[in-house]
């Protein structure tokens, strides 16, 4: 090896190392992690695993500087990215509040796809699923936990000997809803801390493979033996605009047991209408008398009714009188509030409302008819 490589590599070993004490000076937290390729620098490892151990950590102590000491906030792009962190902190917080739950932990698990180590510069390209856990007050041993899986592509650069966020894209399961200042929280909080476990042991077969199917391909939200991916059976329509309703209709094909026809339909990497494009999909599970409306409107008009939905059912999200979202519904929590699995962004068993909660978003509760 020649001696400008021998220096090249040294001085790459001394950038990642000069980051790691940085970070951890900030943060002694660890959390678990996988990994896409085995030959990939366990310094690099850590420097992920300790940015999103401090983010976490941050949601559950509200310790907002903690982040902010993350980004380059005297760049626009720096600025931007931890504008929208504080944005979701004080968000998932405030949803925890009208819930009346207590977050009590925020697990990371991240699969590193690309990175590339400069000299001044060090960028990722990753997946992270996290496991949110959260309890009732009066329910502490009830530990209720849900998954979110995200994309993320984000950039360090190196300042005064540390290394700082410049810039950062994700998939963010919050980005529709980061305001929840105009709900009746009080109100909301009491009625759902009286309700009691509902049992969903006794749903039909078909419902319960809609649900076991959901929760095997929802891709990055899914747990690590299922390999965060997609059913590779299925085109993955993201890249063209969305794909929860390409998979609620896997989910009621695959695990439900429905039968294609002409108008619902997917055929090596062709799909119709109804089947990939969320509004047509809710409208013809209505028309075709396959599904029926539980309840419509704000979540303020339909949250009780919310206690009716069954694994195998599904919510539509509606925006600006457009429905942009659909997500199924695949178990309870420990009050019996429903928690929904899907696509883009990929959620795992997660509260049906949590990153929908905004007063604009009217919600759609589907019976489906197995």
């Amino acid at each position: 090896m020649r001696l400008s490589k021998i220096k090249k590599n040294r001085s790459k070993f001394m950038i990642i190392l000069v980051f790691i004490v940085f970070l951890s000076l900030i943060t002694s937290d660890k959390s678990g992690i996988v990994f896409a390729d085995a030959s990939t620098d366990n310094e690099v490892k850590s420097i992920v695993e300790n940015i999103f151990a401090i983010k976490n950590k941050a949601i559950l102590s509200k310790d907002l500087d903690s982040i902010k000491a993350l980004y380059a906030t005297d760049t626009r792009y720096g600025q931007w990215a931890y504008e929208y962190e504080e944005k979701k902190v004080k968000y998932i917080n405030n949803w925890a509040e009208k819930q009346g739950i207590q977050f009590v932990d925020i697990i990371p698990k991240v699969v590193i796809k690309k990175c590339k180590i400069g000299d001044n510069k060090c960028s990722f390209s990753l997946i992270c699923n996290t496991e949110y856990k959260y309890i009732y007050p009066d329910q502490p041993e009830a530990i209720n936990s849900s998954r979110m899986g995200t994309y993320h592509s984000f950039q360090l650069s190196k300042r005064d000997n540390n290394w700082i966020i410049t810039k950062e894209w994700y998939t963010d399961p919050f980005a529709d809803s980061l305001s929840l200042e105009n709900i009746k929280a009080d109100e909301i909080k009491q009625y759902i801390s009286s309700q009691p476990l509902r049992d969903i042991s006794n749903i039909n077969e078909k419902r319960k493979g809609a649900k076991e199917y959901a929760e095997r391909y929802c891709g990055a939200a899914t747990i690590e033996e299922y390999g965060f991916k997609y059913n590779n059976k299925y085109r993955d329509f993201n890249p063209e605009g969305g794909d929860c309703a390409n998979f609620a209709s896997q989910i009621l094909r695959e695990g439900g047991k429905f039968k294609e026809n002409s108008t619902w339909n997917y055929d090596k990497g062709s799909a119709t209408g109804p089947w990939v494009n969320a509004g047509k999909f809710t409208h013809y599970m209505i028309n075709s008398g396959r599904a029926s409306v539980i309840a419509r409107g704000s979540y303020e008009k339909v949250y009780k009714a919310s206690y009716k939905l069954l694994p195998g059912d599904f919510i539509a999200y509606e925006k600006k009188g457009d429905i942009t979202h659909v997500s199924t519904v695949t178990g309870v929590d420990s009050k019996g509030y429903s928690l929904v699995t899907c696509h883009n962004t990929d959620r795992n068993n997660v509260p049906w409302d949590l990153g929908w909660s905004d007063k604009k978003i009217k919600f759609w509760l589907i019976r489906v008819h197995y």
